[in-house]
């Protein structure tokens, strides 16, 4: 019987012995992959997110100009007429809509200035490793840009410009070792 419980305790502390140190491993090896992209690699990365957010932001700007345009055109025919009850929801609804197109404006603003430090503090340095902290402020903006955009109802074509620049955002944080954002 003593030789039973000897032999499950040396097989317990074997399989913890396997266990750890294949996670030490684990660890090992993701780190080494992490790094082992080069400052040229990182930076054409960093151009694409900085490219992805300037024409995400381009396009939102020119959505808000061409919708201005079709309320001042709706409203000089005549067609913007309306009772009163029907005047009170369409307001409700533009003041929700303007509302959540700030929230976008605000997270895209804070992810391009975020993304504009990276690319400020990764050019002077000789590891890209050292900007892992800007990288993490940027994964933070993408995070509130990704939640925005999955609380609101933008359309396809803005969920086109999130999806690549999401995905470039997730490129760049494999970089540096950092866990992706979701869908």
């Amino acid at each position: 019987m003593g030789n039973r419980k000897r032999y499950h305790d040396f097989a317990l502390r074997g399989a913890r012995l396997i266990f750890v140190t294949s996670m030490m491993v684990l660890i090992l090896v993701s780190t080494v992959i992490a790094q082992s992209f080069t400052k040229a690699q990182v930076a054409d990365r960093i151009r694409k997110v900085e490219d992805g957010v300037d024409e995400f932001r381009k396009y939102l700007e020119g959505r808000g100009e061409n919708a201005r345009e079709n309320a001042q055109t709706a409203q000089s025919s005549g067609a913007a007429r309306r009772g009163r009850a029907k005047s009170t929801d369409a307001d409700s609804r533009q003041q929700r809509a303007r509302q959540t197109k700030d929230e976008l404006e605000d997270a895209l603003g804070d992810l391009n200035r975020s993304t504009n430090r990276l690319r400020r503090k990764f050019d002077p340095t000789s590891n890209y490793m050292e900007t892992r902290v800007q990288m993490e402020s940027v994964m933070d903006d993408a995070r509130r840009v990704n939640q925005v955009m999955a609380r609101g109802k933008y359309g396809t074509q803005p969920e086109r410009y999130w999806g690549v620049l999401r995905s470039n955002i997730n490129d760049l944080a494999r970089c540096y070792g950092l866990t992706p954002m979701g869908v």
